[in-house]
């Protein structure tokens, strides 16, 4: 009895013995004989219980190890498919602009003089035929004043060739010379006192005071402007188009115009084109006109106009970062396929075409009805098996793949 029992714990104890000590160190002192003594034995039998556990964490390590170095053993790479998108396919190009507002309206004055009154200053608001200014017309009251004495002369010496003409005494001659006479300064008091109407000054156009000319107490010459004025409740953004352009943009067409200071973003609608191409940099203009509440849009605000160059129509598309190129320089996408086992990795060759905000149109290559391997594709080789994820393409997803 006492015999066996020794076997039985000596077995155990010299296979633990012949194990390595690093990493998985397993220590047991083993006696010569078994002790007589109870407690000793109970004692010997826990640290042999221990080297067994030991021993057992140790041998379920090496089968794990060996099961992971195993290159005869099929694994599956998990990965995430999504399939191409087919839809229009737009291209924009993002051409420079600036604001601009209409042009400005001068408020002139139609007669020349000292300006006696003129109390606006620049940036104050201003509405069509609101008054301006007033011109000092003092030298025309004299002028009024000079012809209507001459005029009475002239009356006098008419009336008497008249009586003198109506007794047939003197000539016609001097009777005609007396009428003309008093007719033209007639209508010369009639021209002064029209110029005298011309003293007052109005605005052309509302708007806002954007630059004062003339001020008051400053002398004013004829059609001399006293202000400018702006109306910027309207205005249009004008981009400087590459001729390269010129069959992609038509008057009407909706256009994405941004304005990177503000972050704001407008649809409006190509209202002008230009007739010519600039000789110096080859770009014409192409204008929009959009309203401007609350006057945001300042004049020569920089913007981005986004103009539509290139449309395909039932494209197919697939995220810039699923297409991966070969030694030789060739163009590729992993899709999914199947063979005996289950999926695996197969690669396609395509022709890219057109992209824009990381979407790539496929020339050929792809029917559309593929499934792309998206997420998880780096590193994958020709028919590795796969276990697949099969998502459907959104706008968050799109440029997130690989």
């Amino acid at each position: 009895m006492r015999k066996n029992l020794f076997l039985l714990l000596l077995f155990p104890l010299l296979v633990v013995a012949c194990m390595p000590q690093d990493p998985y160190e397993v220590s047991l002192t083993i006696p010569q004989d078994i002790p007589v003594e109870r407690d000793t034995m109970k004692t010997l039998l826990s640290e042999a219980q221990d080297a067994r556990t030991e021993l057992e964490d140790f041998i379920e390590k090496l089968e794990a190890e060996l099961d992971r170095t195993d290159t005869t053993k099929v694994r599956r790479t998990s990965v995430v498919a999504v399939r191409p998108i087919k839809e229009d396919f737009k291209h924009y190009s993002d051409i420079q602009a600036n604001v601009q507002a209409d042009d400005p309206h001068m408020a002139s004055a139609e007669m020349g003089g000292r300006l006696i009154h003129m109390p606006w200053l620049e940036g104050q608001s201003i509405r069509k035929g609101q008054v301006v200014g007033r011109v000092d017309m003092e030298s025309v009251d004299k002028q009024v004043a000079e012809l209507e004495k001459r005029l009475e002369l002239a009356r006098t010496v008419y009336d008497r060739q008249k009586r003198l003409w109506d007794q047939n005494i003197g000539s016609e001659m001097q009777y005609l010379q007396a009428k003309n006479n008093m007719e033209s300064l007639q209508k010369s008091i009639e021209a002064v006192r029209f110029q005298s109407t011309k003293a007052e000054i109005y605005a052309p156009a509302t708007g806002v005071i954007d630059m004062v000319m003339i001020k008051q107490g400053e002398m004013a010459g004829p059609g001399s402007p006293i202000i400018m004025i702006m109306n910027t409740s309207k205005v249009k953004v004008v981009a400087g188009v590459p001729e390269k352009y010129l069959k992609s943009v038509k008057r009407g067409q909706k256009v994405t115009v941004k304005f990177p200071s503000i972050e704001e973003e407008r649809t409006a609608t190509v209202s002008q084109i230009g007739r010519t191409v600039n000789p110096a940099n080859r770009t014409f203009d192409v204008e929009v006109t959009m309203s401007n509440p609350g006057n945001i849009l300042k004049p020569n605000l920089l913007a981005t106009m986004m103009i539509n160059d290139e449309t395909i129509k039932d494209a197919i598309m697939v995220s810039d970062d699923v297409i991966r190129q070969d030694v030789a320089g060739l163009d590729y996408v992993y899709v999914v396929d199947k063979d005996e086992e289950g999926d695996i990795a197969r690669k396609k060759y395509i022709t890219p075409g057109s992209s824009f905000e990381g979407m790539t149109v496929i020339s050929d290559g792809l029917e559309g009805d593929e499934l792309i391997i998206g997420m998880g594709g780096r590193g994958l080789s020709e028919g590795q098996a796969i276990e697949v994820d099969i998502q459907e393409e959104t706008e968050e997803t799109k440029g997130s793949n690989g």
